[in-house]
């Protein structure tokens, strides 16, 4: 934490941070100043202005401007409001007067600043030029309510990591030279700027979070899907958690009645507080997935509760609550019935082995300690793809933080590659599968201090020294006759001139870059980006989950933890899996009699509605998510669920009668690291402070401390020449069975085997044909799709679908290899 220091703000004595903002600090201590185009957590952008205050007599950018010992700011004066005044009635030239059918209405910053600023009056006018609107998939752009203020373009840069949006020039008539002499000069230089451009927008690099809908002050950004459908204010507000991946991010649900004819409630759009959390494509956009019952079913509860008590195993996977998997647990222990759930199971293997080295019951880091670091590493993940608020987090730290970040992973990724300059910022490595391990070992190798001995053992035994020619540029003096132009005498000049020449040097080799596919310019390139690092950070994927050594993986980044200055994250694989991993005894399968929830089995409940009893989806129930920070998080029903529900199915079982399924959530287990806590007296919104003030923080218990690791598997997965490497991943956005049914998805599913456009040449495929995917002893038939944001020869198999098995095609490890050919 840096140092404090004191100043004062309109007269108010203030203890802040050096090196804050001037607005970020007003703002923490309710101090009101106006700006439209900052973003909290992105770079400052001095597009609109409005933010101007006056710091020890001179009118700075609050925005930009840091706090100093002893500063002294005035946020208003008459100058400044003439500024802000004039600013603002720049912004309203020529701006649409069609209020009254605006999306943004009721909610525009436009509307609330021309109010603030009492603008009742226009003293500038110039002719207005056309600016057709646009069609951006799930958006709609409207350059004539666009006032420029660039907040799309800087969250999506600075924390989306897309670049998919940027100013760009328009044609425009010229502003009369007499507004330059007499207007305020911020207010004419943001007009000037304000008249010359548009948003400009890059498809191939957009990954439909939506997040520049979100931010945008005025309607110029749209759901394309939601324009036109309600005013602001005729919607309620629910808020929640993403039920769909494990950052939990906070959003809201927005309701209200169907139409005049229909009282149903129906969500009409899900929103989220931009300046403090930022929400994916799947929580914005696959918010319809309820499970609409209009009864309950008795004799359909009656089967359930049978099926419960003769039931030698439940199937589930991790998108439940806390409280479900506290209730799934209590009905095992009563029935003898064993818990199965490959996800948690490997992750709670994963996590277990990783805590024996460690010392720690669970992982260092979090996702909130991963933005605010200045050198991310991140292994094993899929980051845009498996969780991409990880991307962000790791866009974040090199482009808000001037950090620097490395990449591991199989499959090149040009969006990926957005983040940063490659080679001075950013390195982005694609090794073979299975890799994994010796990148494990490069990191304890180049950034371990005093390790166990054994370790250290094995990695001096893979060091070398051997030698490289390279050419060094020396400085030689040379001598040369020269004429005098005057006497025409000759005369020597010694020069000094550059010369080039080549040299043997020795340097120390490590066998692990074989493995990884590099050479020692990687460690060079490591030293270049670790320059002036202070915090570190380390996130681990699925990939090192389900790993062949997994548990010997999750060993060494206990190790990692231990003795270097990395704080780790382990990136739960969906919503729930660490909680369910801290609550439940899970199996990684069982024989006999089986019920499954929301999973194919002998009797199904299904949120799907396509079980033998109906049970709510995410969006219909309360309770509580453990999510990647290790927070307990609340999430609120956005619509009613008149059916059954797992506790009804408990009280029968168990003998209770508890009446509400979030009564258990202060039952969840202490020994796990949870506490007492009612569900009502959680707290769940963010500070203008900039703290999350949402549930509590888990408990992280010691544990006993080994150094037991084996040596790194030298043994990659290949393809033959008739083979493709193919990965268990889903396309952007889509996430599970639920995300697949939401209407802004399904209009336009696509499910099946994804390849880069060089892969699917080789393999003489195109996109719409079906291919047979031979692999683990399983073949299926699978649409094929061109995906224009990865390269590479390695292709990935979707599996959010639930009645297509195409987990089957794979082992436990997320890669495999398959024939392919055309169906």
């Amino acid at each position: 934490m840096s140092d404090l220091i004191t100043l004062t703000i309109n007269g108010k004595s203030i203890q802040t941070e050096e090196g804050e903002t001037i607005l970020n600090v007003a703002r923490a201590n309710d101090i009101f100043v106006p700006a439209v185009c900052y973003l909290t957590r992105c770079s400052p952008t001095l597009a609109c202005r409005l933010c101007l205050v006056e710091a020890d007599g001179k009118q700075v950018y609050s925005c930009n401007a840091k706090v100093k010992e002893g500063m002294a700011v005035t946020t208003e004066t008459e100058n400044i409001q003439k500024e802000r005044r004039a600013i603002m009635e720049v912004y309203d030239v020529n701006h649409p007067l069609q209020c009254g059918v605006c999306d943004q209405s009721g909610e525009c910053e436009l509307q609330n600043y021309s109010l603030y600023m009492k603008v009742d009056s226009q003293s500038y006018t110039i002719k207005d030029v056309a600016r057709p609107a646009a069609n951006w998939g799930v958006m709609k752009y409207d350059p004539g309510l666009c006032i420029v203020c660039e907040k799309c373009v800087t969250v999506c840069k600075d924390m989306i990591g897309s670049n998919a949006l940027s100013t760009v020039k328009r044609g425009s008539d010229a502003i009369e030279k007499t507004f330059k002499d007499t207007m305020p000069k911020d207010a004419y230089a943001m007009w000037n700027k304000l008249n010359k451009s548009l948003i400009g927008f890059e498809e191939d690099n957009c990954t439909d979070c939506g997040e520049c809908i979100s931010v945008c002050p005025v309607g110029a950004l749209v759901s394309s899907d939601f324009q036109y459908k309600s005013n602001a204010w005729e919607l309620s507000r629910v808020p929640a958690a993403n039920p769909h991946s494990s950052d939990c991010a906070f959003m809201y649900y927005e309701t209200k009645h169907t139409s005049l004819e229909d009282a149903t409630p129906k969500i009409y759009r899900v929103t989220n507080e931009h300046h403090y959390s930022t929400i994916n494509g799947a929580a914005r956009f696959g918010y319809d997935f309820e499970n609409r019952v209009e009864s309950k079913d008795l004799e359909a509860f009656k089967n359930a509760v049978e099926a419960f008590n003769k039931a030698k195993a439940i199937k589930f996977n991790s998108y439940i609550t806390n409280e479900e998997a506290l209730i799934l647990q209590k009905i095992a222990d009563k029935t003898g019935a064993k818990l199965v759930n490959k996800d948690a199971y490997n992750y709670k293997k994963f996590l277990n082995a990783y805590s024996e080295t460690s010392g720690q019951s669970l992982y260092s880091s979090s996702l909130t300690q991963v933005h605010d670091s200045n050198f991310v590493i991140s292994v094993g993940s899929y980051l845009k793809s498996d969780l991409p608020s990880a991307r962000y987090a790791m866009n974040n730290t090199v482009l808000t933080n001037k950090g620097s970040a490395l990449y591991f992973h199989p499959i090149s990724d040009p969006v990926i590659e957005k983040i940063g300059k490659k080679g001075k910022t950013t390195e982005f490595i694609y090794h073979k599968p299975l890799a994994e391990e010796s990148v494990l070992y490069l990191i304890l190798s180049k950034f371990g201090k005093d390790l166990p001995e054994n370790v250290q053992s094995y990695i001096d035994s893979l060091k070398e020294t051997r030698k490289k020619t390279i050419t060094e540029t020396v400085k030689e003096t040379v001598i040369e006759i020269v004429k005098d132009e005057e006497t025409g005498e000759e005369k020597e000049v010694k020069k000094v001139v550059p010369k080039k020449q080549e040299k043997e040097i020795e340097y120390e080799y490590t066998k692990l870059l074989d493995n990884i596919g590099q050479d020692e310019n990687l460690l060079d390139t490591i030293d270049t980006l670790i320059g002036k690092v202070d915090t570190y950070s380390l996130m681990l994927g699925e990939d090192l989950i389900t790993h062949p050594n997994s548990e010997n993986l999750a060993k060494l980044c206990g190790l990692i933890d231990r003795y270097t200055d990395f704080s780790i994250v382990i990136i739960p694989s969906q919503t729930n899996t660490l909680g369910v991993s801290l609550i439940c005894d899970i199996e990684a399968d069982a024989e006999g009699f089986t019920v499954g929830y929301n999973e194919k089995a002998d009797f199904q409940l299904s949120a799907l509605g396509d079980g033998d009893l109906d049970m709510p989806a995410l969006n219909q129930q309360e309770g509580t998510f453990t999510n990647i920070d290790k927070k307990i998080i609340t999430t609120n029903a956005a619509l009613a669920y008149k059916g059954y529900t797992l506790n009804d199915i408990a009280n029968e079982v168990l003998g209770d009668d508890i009446e509400y399924t979030i009564e258990y959530t202060e039952l969840l287990p202490i020994s796990s690291g949870y506490k007492a806590i009612e569900f009502d007296k959680l707290p769940n919104y963010f500070g203008n402070d900039r703290v999350e003030y949402r549930g509590y923080d888990l408990i992280v218990n010691e544990t006993s401390k080994k150094t037991e690791v084996s040596d790194a598997n030298i043994e990659l997965l290949e393809a033959a020449e008739n083979e493709t490497i193919i990965y268990r991943a889903n396309p952007i956005n889509q996430f599970n069975e639920f995300t697949a049914i939401a209407h802004e998805f399904a209009e336009n599913l696509q499910s099946g085997i994804f390849a880069s456009k060089e892969l699917l040449e080789k393999l003489e495929l195109s996109e719409g044909d079906s291919a047979l995917v031979n692999s683990n002893g399983v073949e299926l038939n699978l649409n094929v799709y061109c995906d224009n944001q990865i390269a590479g020869d390695i292709a990935y198999v979707s599996t959010f679908q639930k009645d297509l098995d195409t987990r089957s095609l794979f082992d436990t490890y997320r890669y495999s290899k398959a024939v392919i050919k055309k169906a």
